[in-house]
């Protein structure tokens, strides 16, 4: 590959800056320049609930670098508040409009990288131009919920969807002292999570005092001076002063599809292992490609901040000049949910009915520490396994700060390739302030083993 004399970067958030900062480090010689078409760029998405909540103090503390810091340390120019609108294959040109001067200036490039980030998911019949309508898909987003919050009086707050965002913003609002209700179209909150998973987190919405409606058919928000007063949920009418939608997103592919690129089954950009698009001289990463399923070795959509950032990296320094692959994909998440944790690795029961593999589970229920410490509570755990080589095929946790320590070992044994009797054999670190006498996992293989 000819080193590239110049790089531009489109997307400012966890894959551009990562893309950019690596062509940099890769081939210091070369201008390596980003686009964003907000104010902010490298921000910290997944920490926003926690800054509505209070939890996090400011805003300014998930804005982790400006246009001119990422320039002093990075070497990276910064264009915020500047829309590409346009890619030239041909003449390997961008046009990216100023939304300030509103001029717009061509720029060539010898790489090109698309991290343009995914879109939040609408609901029909939802006018994005209600006063008291909101996503929470990025800072401005944010800054306009405070802001209503702040300026309003909110008693009552309708949340469209129970997935990750939904639930941890439905959190984030209670601990406002806002009354919350949850509305899902499927019949448990968290739908694509394990059954047992769903029915724990439904308990905890509860017992914190969370009003939680599934199996909605029919949604209709009734308008009185361009703000929601009421939603219609099917043959009900439920008040209220705000609404949250918090359906899921989209790969953003507007460019790339303008550009003629080639567009995965999910929607998303289909790259190589290079990350490379089906025009060799860009490149793309974040949440708007699809990954290779390490488990499945199927082409499949995660549009998470952690995967966005390795792969942001891999492309930077492939677009630079560099040849590494990116590895196939183990799904690893974990969410808070008010005193608890969920942490699911690798497939579901679902997943793995749906890619036709012969499975079966094993369960348990243990403590998480030694019974007689002062903080010893129950934790849950499901493993998914091959029924043919025993092989994992995915686990979920329930319980303390410990279930993320449980999902990053399943993660490795399913990496290294290992059984679930391996689980039996492993050296678990005991002291009671800190694990159990039997470590949940063990107790799982143990289980598995008798099958």
């Amino acid at each position: 590959m000819i080193t590239p004399k110049r790089i531009i970067v489109v997307g400012g958030n966890a894959a551009g800056p990562a893309a950019a900062a690596k062509a940099k480090r890769v081939n210091p010689n070369a201008a390596v320049l980003l686009f964003e078409e907000s104010s902010y760029i490298s921000t910290g998405t997944c920490e926003m609930p926690y800054v509505l909540s209070g939890e996090v103090g400011s805003y300014e503390d998930v804005l982790f670098f400006s246009p001119g810091t990422f320039m002093n340390e990075k070497g990276v120019q910064v264009f915020i508040k500047h829309r590409v609108e346009k890619i030239d294959r041909r003449t390997k040109t961008i046009y990216a409009l100023d939304l300030i001067s509103n001029k717009t200036s061509e720029l060539n490039y010898d790489s090109l990288i698309l991290t343009t980030g995914s879109l939040a998911k609408t609901v029909p019949g939802f006018s994005k131009e209600l006063k008291n309508l909101f996503h929470l898909k990025n800072i401005s987003d944010l800054f306009q919920l405070q802001d209503y919050l702040n300026k309003s009086e909110v008693r009552k707050a309708i949340v469209i969807g129970s997935g990750y965002i939904g639930v941890e913003t439905a959190e984030a609002l209670t601990k406002k002292g806002i009354d919350v209700t949850i509305i899902e179209k499927e019949s448990l909150p968290f739908p694509s999570s394990e059954k047992e998973i769903s029915e724990r987190v439904l308990i905890e919405l509860y017992r914190n005092k969370v009003n939680f409606i599934g199996n909605v058919k029919q949604l209709e928000p009734i308008i009185k001076d361009d703000s929601i007063i009421a939603i219609k949920v099917d043959e009900d009418e439920l008040n209220c002063d705000l609404v949250l939608i918090t359906v899921g997103v989209t790969p953003n592919i507007f460019l790339a599809e303008k550009a003629k690129l080639e567009i995965g089954k999910f929607g998303g950009i289909k790259v190589d292992k290079k990350l490379r698009t089906s025009d060799s001289n860009i490149f793309a990463a974040g949440d708007n490609i699809e990954f290779v399923n390490s488990l499945t070795g199927k082409q499949d959509y995660f549009p998470f901040a952690t995967y966005a950032h390795n792969f942001g990296h891999i492309a930077g320094a492939n677009a630079a000049g560099e040849v590494i692959n990116a590895e196939p994909i183990i799904k690893n998440v974990s969410v808070k949910i008010f005193d608890c944790f969920d942490a699911t690795v690798g497939l579901s029961c679902k997943e793995a009915k749906v890619n036709h593999l012969n499975f079966d589970t094993v369960e348990a229920e243990v403590y998480n520490l030694v019974k007689v410490m002062p903080e010893s509570r129950k934790v849950y755990g499901k493993i998914i396994f091959n029924k043919e080589n025993k092989k994992i095929l995915g686990a979920s946790f329930w319980g303390g700060k410990e279930v993320s320590g449980y999902a990053d070992l399943i993660a490795s044994v399913i990496y290294s390739g290992q059984t679930i009797g391996f689980l039996t054999k492993i050296s678990y670190n005991y002291t009671p302030p800190l694990s159990p006498f039997v470590n949940l996992l063990s107790v799982l293989g143990r289980k598995a083993l008798k099958y």
